[in-house]
Parts: structure tokens; C-alpha cells; sequence
């Protein structure tokens, strides 16, 4: 049986207006763009990464999924 697989949902609190274009493309690479959007993402090495840039933008809740 494989083990369950986790995921992260993303949620953006802050503005991407006056950001560096590199924060906006990461912004976009997890499925975001406006304030209060949602992403649901697996939680892998590189979006860790991804989110760990643009931390100070958004809120992350941990998830684990069923099966």
C-alpha cells in the first residue's frame, strides 16, 4: 500500500504590485494571482521553495490526504 500523499494549500494575503518580476512568476507557478486565491499543491521539495521566496505573501495550511 502506498503512502498517503501530502498537500499544502496556498493561499495568497499579499499584493504582487511592486514586486520583483521573479516574486510575480513565482506567485504565478503556484496557481496564483489575486489576494485571498487558493492553490492545493503537493507538498514537494520545489514548491517548498517556490513558497519560501514569496513567504511574506502567503499563508500555508498543511494537508494530509486520505488516500
Amino acid at each position: 500500500m502506498a503512502a498517503a500523499k501530502k498537500t499544502m494549500t496556498v493561499i495568497q494575503t499579499g499584493s504582487e504590485n511592486g514586486k520583483s518580476p521573479g516574486m510575480r512568476e513565482t506567485l504565478r507557478g503556484l496557481g496564483l494571482g489575486r489576494i485571498r486565491s487558493q492553490s492545493v499543491l503537493e507538498d514537494t521539495p520545489s514548491t517548498r521553495g517556490m513558497v519560501t521566496k514569496v513567504q511574506h505573501l502567503v499563508r500555508v495550511e498543511e494537508q494530509k490526504k486520505d488516500k
